[in-house]
């Protein structure tokens, strides 16, 4: 198809929008040239996506819908995961955010599951896996009469698989570990992530059945259950199993529940197979080898002159749904097995972000009753169109291949193009693009401080409380500066009453309306919704456990809570009495960050080869991880000499200071100098350029990085850039630049 010419102006992409472009998205050369412009990656997914229509039968005006395609993406309306952004139109061609595979209970297939994990994270995908098969540990081993070491020990294979992989530059892997609650090793799984170094690839989810709930409810004892025999190996206390649970949460915000036996209720296919296990933010339960195509609708541009566009929103629905049936289509799957699996069902996932604008539109508050039934009718409206949107493409496609004896299957019904339309996904950085709120989430915040570069402290401000205090006359500077420092508009008098009841955030809105909320989104979800219910640090444990409780019994399909402060690499909150705001404040915090040296440390040295001659890099780790790296010069001396050491000091600065090892190598990485040595993958291009060869050749010697920074750059701020960091579904994103834990 040929381009047309004039770029459209795109007035809506802010200025974090278009850095998470620019780092993230927007095509480059093998230098790291940026290759296009915002408009162009829009128009290069449109024209891809629309191209599919050339493969079914009958007439269509691909250049109309390319157009429609391309208009409702940069009029930030809708916009697809990650994935389909970076790759559609490109050679990779890989559009799914992330898959699950089957880990069945014998090498062979322990670590074909490693294999194929691999490839699935070097083409920028995530990855779910029930643990739930393999035999537990200290159990008999026919084939070699030893004994089994269990799901924990395997888990870790995975995880050292993902660092490497990850450190080799591409897309963030990420994956979701489960395990069912009836397995002999379930105190252990609970347990796995209590030591903070350990499986930092993992997200972590108890697959609860409804029988556990039952046992929890009466206070009894449940079985466990060997998967190699199906043999009854013993009992636990239902009750004391859960409050395990919920405490290790309340520690660290992990594990996460899954009720397993209602992810299978609602499985459109069970004559094709079992769910066992999520994508890695719990909110696409999928069969072993199916992937995920998801998109997101932005609520917060269905508002008009205070009133929803039920017309538009209808619009946008059938043509997203028409978009996401696409990328089924054309996707270039990186399995033969999930190609097969994924076009057999055709599951979608068609979602919705920018939920807390909607209702600020609306002047509704998060917390009020009235947000609780909005979210009801809104996702009624979209799951009931989005169904007839697949209804009518299988008129003109035909029905998934395995309709027959799925539950749409009924006589009188008219057979649908997609096994399932509706999932709540963390929109994470296509929120940042979209400006909007993120997912099914209330706002973080009302306005709060970052440290850019140079030092300089500037205030965000959430834009449509901006512009209501500019409207309202009570808007300055030093007023969004107290926000910042006070984290919520709640008793601040000095902002009207109604401003202050509508503008919520996370912090201000009970356990119970984050449940609430969810529920009410998962009444009319096919799959499942991704949410955090958000603590605040002196909640207790039996909070915890209340909202477990509430989860079940309101008819959510999984749980994810986190409690301010719970972890290290803690999110800047803006609810602290004592947040740093000013620089004096954020250099005292850096510095009291800053981990002392131990009298002995033990070390590696790696000699790298330069122009200069060879260079002898020394890493040493403390009991937490990277700790300082020193240089020496095979010849003593010169300039080369003192740069290297100065390097060294500052990359020692930066791992005391809790910098991770990765972003020191994205630093000083491809740096050259009049004098390279060594040609291919040997060759140095500079002494700095060989420092970050040698880090990473330590963290792939070591089986990745020990552990993660202890710290973020900033307490609670982003590792990239220092600006704030959110959490939502089970994981971590900075809205300045679009970093993620897990993508």
């Amino acid at each position: 198809m040929k381009r047309k010419t004039g770029a459209r102006k795109i007035p809506q992409l802010t200025p974090n929008a278009l850095t998470v472009l620019k780092r993230r998205y927007l095509k480059r050369d093998q230098e790291g040239k940026v290759l296009e412009s915002p408009d162009d990656l829009f128009r290069r997914v449109a024209e891809t996506l629309a191209a599919a229509d050339r493969r079914f039968p009958g007439k269509s005006d691909v250049a109309k819908l390319a157009d429609a395609f391309y208009r409702m993406m940069t009029d930030l309306e809708f916009l697809p995961n990650s994935p389909t952004l970076m790759n559609a139109g490109r050679e990779l061609g890989q559009l799914s955010a992330c898959f699950v595979l089957p880990v069945g209970d014998s090498m062979e297939e322990i670590f074909d599951a490693v294999k194929f994990t691999a490839l699935i994270h070097k083409s920028g995908g995530g990855t779910g896996f029930s643990f739930s098969r393999l035999r537990p540990a200290q159990d008999v081993v026919m084939t070699t009469t030893g004994i089994s070491s269990g799901p924990i020990s395997f888990m870790r294979v995975f995880d050292i698989a993902t660092e490497t992989i990850k450190q080799g530059g591409t897309r963030r892997g990420a994956n979701m570990a489960i395990l069912r609650v009836d397995h002999p090793d379930i105190m252990d799984f609970i347990m796995c992530k209590a030591d903070k170094k350990q499986l930092n690839n993992f997200n972590i989810s108890v697959g609860l059945t409804e029988a556990f709930m039952v046992a929890v409810e009466n206070d009894e004892n449940y079985e466990l259950v060997n998967p190699r025999n199906n043999e009854v190996t013993g009992t636990l206390n239902a009750r004391k199993v859960f409050h395990r649970i919920v405490t290790q949460a309340w520690e660290n915000g992990e594990p996460g529940i899954i009720f397993l036996d209602r992810l299978n209720r609602d499985n459109p296919t069970p004559h094709i197979g079992e769910i066992e296990s999520t994508n890695p933010c719990g909110e696409q339960p999928l069969l072993s080898y199916e992937s995920c195509n998801l998109g997101s609708i932005n609520l917060g541009k269905m508002v008009e002159d205070g009133k929803i566009n039920w017309t538009r929103l209808k619009e946008v629905v059938h043509l997203a749904v028409h978009f996401l049936d696409n990328v089924v289509e054309i996707n270039r799957y990186p399995l033969p097995q999930i190609e097969a699996m994924t076009s057999g069902n055709r599951k979608i996932g068609l979602g919705v972000m920018g939920w807390a604008d909607m209702l600020i539109l609306l002047g509704i508050p998060y917390d009020a009753e009235e947000g609780v039934r909005t979210a009801e009718n809104v996702m009624e409206f979209i799951r009931e169109e989005g169904r007839l949107a697949s209804r009518e493409l299988a008129k003109r496609r035909g029905a998934f291949p395995n309709f027959k004896g799925s539950v749409f299957d009924t006589p009188g019904e008219p057979p649908i193009r997609n096994a399932t339309i509706t999932t709540i996904a963390p929109t994470g950085t296509i929120s940042i693009i979209a400006n909007a709120s993120s997912g099914v989430e209330p706002i973080f915040a009302v306005s709060y401080v970052r440290q850019v570069m140079d030092n300089d402290i500037l205030v965000e401000v959430h834009p449509l409380f901006e512009r209501i205090a500019r409207e309202r006359g009570f808007y300055s500077p030093e007023l969004m500066q107290r926000i910042a420092e006070h984290g919520t508009l709640r008793d601040m008098e000095e902002i009207p009453a109604d401003v202050r009841r509508l503008f919520v955030t996370a912090h201000d809105i009970t356990p119970e309306i984050h449940i609430a909320m969810q529920a009410a989104f998962q009444k009319y979800t096919d799959n499942a919704v991704s949410k955090t219910v958000n603590f605040p640090r002196d909640a207790t444990v039996e909070d915890v456990a209340k909202v477990y409780h509430l989860a079940y019994r309101q008819g959510c399909k999984g749980v994810t809570i986190y409690r301010d402060g719970s972890r290290d690499h803690q999110v800047l909150s803006t609810g602290r009495k004592d947040a740093p705001t000013s620089r004096e404040e954020i250099d005292a915090e850096r510095k009291s960050l800053k981990r002392e040296r131990p009298r002995v440390l033990k070390g590696w040295t790696y000699q790298m080869q330069t122009g200069c001659g060879p260079l002898y890099v020394t890493v040493n780790e403390d009991s937490t991880g990277l700790f300082e790296l020193f240089t020496t010069m095979g010849k003593a001396g010169g300039c080369a000499a003192s740069q290297s050491e100065a390097i060294g000091r500052m990359v020692s600065l930066a791992w005391r200071s809790g910098l991770q090892a990765r972003q020191v190598i994205k630093q000083l990485q491809g740096i050259s100098c009049h004098s390279p040595s060594g040609f291919g993958e040997n060759k140095v291009l500079s002494c700095a350029d060989a420092v970050a060869k040698a880090i990473q050749a330590h963290l792939t010697a070591n089986g990745g990085s020990k552990v993660k920074a202890k710290v973020a750059f900033l307490k609670g701020a982003c590792p990239d850039c220092g600006g704030i960091v959110e959490h939502e579904g089970g994981c971590a994103v900075c809205r300045m630049c679009g970093y993620s834990e897990c993508a």
